[in-house]
């Protein structure tokens, strides 16, 4: 019997890949993509932190109203809102304070400013808590404070 011939079939080293052209279009539609998504990102993370200090706020003043209810007062101005953590020594001295204080730390607005304190209050409220905002000045058009809490 005769043998059948033996065919080799070579295999073609075809290199696979994308072209340099293939990437630079991927990078244009990225580019593109980019433009139209980054400025509504960074529109929402100055309403989050805005909405993170309106929830600050509010908890400062559930505090603080647990304070007025333990002692009768709210802390004055001078107190500030330190006295929520700590038992001040300024008069009016509260004389029913708990271990661990009415929260366990002050937190820092989202601009990284302590919030602020009047009491009485200025903007009908009985006492004002406040954010300086994003330009940490008192008294701009960007503060954000719990008189306007119910507009929210």
């Amino acid at each position: 019997m005769d043998k059948a011939p033996v065919i080799e079939v070579s295999h073609v080293n075809k290199q696979s890949g994308f072209s340099l052209l293939e990437i630079m279009v991927v990078l244009v539609i990225i580019g593109m993509i980019m433009s139209i998504v980054a400025p509504n990102i960074m529109g929402q993370q100055e309403e989050a932190a805005k909405d993170k200090a309106r929830l600050d706020i509010q908890q400062l003043e559930d505090a603080m109203n647990m304070y007025k209810l333990k002692n009768k007062a709210y802390p004055s101005t001078e107190q500030g809102l330190e006295a929520l953590v700590t038992k001040t020594s300024i008069e009016p001295i509260p004389s029913r304070f708990p271990e661990g204080g009415f929260i366990s730390k002050l937190p820092e607005d989202p601009w990284g400013n302590p919030y602020q304190l009047v009491s009485p209050g200025e903007m009908g409220k009985k006492v004002d808590i406040f954010s300086m905002g994003p330009d940490g000045e008192v008294g701009t058009d960007d503060d954000i404070g719990n008189w306007d809490q119910e507009n929210k």
